[in-house]
């Protein structure tokens, strides 16, 4: 068909949909898709939010940055001028719970300090929002069930913000461990930290245990644990855990550098390290048939992996946050599976709470029953 025919038949055809439907033509397509935008509340506006969400949810598909909740009153003309927010979607710490009557907003991401998700998440849950928690989900397995338990009451969807389930990369590791490609799993060692001695903020939140529930490893500790089990296929039945450090002047309150090791049902064996004192950020397994790995494992991207097969591990970088709240929006509306559940949090920080117990009892074999 020739494209002037072609577009002519697509003209009457689109016409014809808005005539019989009663809507405007521009309507007709966002039908035939089906499909709502839902809107995002920001609970928290720091580094994260700042800098990675409220950017990738200017590239999202199906939810957009419709609100936002701060305890700074110069963020609130700042984000509103930038964004665009409607002075009735700002609210602060002590009127969040009016949000229960904005229509407008449908989900609540949480990114606050770690020992405020469990309150924050509950209030969202109770005002009949759909809930995402930032990573961990919780300082304590008991926090992360009430979570859990009051979104099941309130009939809310629940998610957790470990975005590297909606990234490619990680994906494709979970494919090749899925369909045993390289054969069995015998070891693999995953490791994620950062250098924050010398952070021109010594007052951040991080070094305050009170605020964090801990240091490296309830940061960057829970993508390792995350690596060793998506990197597996399995949740471990044992852990065993050191702790070091090299500055306890700067790391006070909190813990600098800790190394775990676990036991799968397989017989695989993992090792973590995590770290505020050393740059880390690669996943590494040895298999019966070859090895993969990514040596760039858990980062905001680009991503990349190998394997034994010669053949890089490559694909085309997108804001992994982009793709997680797409995917948490798609969960909501179209019932597709939720990637990051609450149980996952929960599980993650009973492994946390073992690595602690393991540490405090001179490294001794904690059994996990997961």
């Amino acid at each position: 068909m020739k494209r002037r025919a072609f577009n002519t038949k697509l003209s009457k055809a689109v016409g014809g949909i808005a005539l019989v439907s009663n809507i405007p033509l521009a309507c007709a397509f966002e039908n035939q898709e089906n499909q709502k935008s839902l809107g995002i509340a920001l609970v928290g506006l720091g580094t994260y939010s700042t800098y990675e969400l409220a950017p990738s949810l200017q590239e999202t598909k199906y939810c957009h940055l419709a609100g936002i909740v701060t305890g700074t009153p110069e963020k609130e003309i700042i984000w509103s001028e930038k964004y665009n927010i409607p002075k009735e979607n700002i609210y602060n710490y002590d009127n969040f719970d009016t949000i229960i009557h904005n229509d407008s907003i449908d989900i609540v991401y949480v990114v606050l300090p770690n020992a405020m998700h469990a309150d924050f998440c509950i209030r969202a849950a109770k005002a009949g929002k759909h809930v995402i928690c930032e990573k961990p989900m919780a300082v304590s397995s008991e926090e992360c069930q009430a979570i859990i338990d009051t979104c099941e009451k309130a009939n809310v969807k629940l998610s957790v913000g470990y975005r590297l389930h909606s990234e490619p990369h990680t994906q494709e590791i979970q494919r090749i461990v899925k369909e045993k490609e390289f054969g069995k799993i015998n070891f693999i060692t995953t490791e994620a930290g950062y250098p924050s001695y010398g952070n021109p903020d010594p007052g951040q939140w991080r070094l305050n245990k009170a605020l964090s529930g801990g240091g490296a490893l309830m940061n960057m500790g829970v993508y390792a644990i995350q690596g060793a089990l998506y990197g597996t296929g399995e949740n471990p039945i044992s852990v065993t855990a050191q702790e070091f450090s090299t500055n306890p002047d700067y790391f006070k309150d909190t813990d600098e550098t800790i190394t775990a090791q676990f036991e799968f049902p397989s017989g695989a064996i993992g090792s973590i390290f995590t770290s505020h004192n050393a740059k880390a950020d690669r996943l590494y397994a040895s298999c019966d048939k070859g090895w993969f790995e990514l040596d760039i494992a858990y980062t905001y991207g680009p991503l990349h992996g190998r394997t034994s097969k010669g053949n890089e591990i490559v694909f085309p970088h997108k804001r992994q946050q982009a793709l997680q709240m797409d995917d948490f929006a798609l969960h909501i509306t179209k019932s597709l599976p939720n990637k990051v559940p609450g149980s996952m949090g929960l599980r993650d920080i009973i492994i946390v709470e073992a690595i602690y117990q393991s540490i405090k009892e001179g490294g001794k074999k904690i059994a996990l029953d997961l």
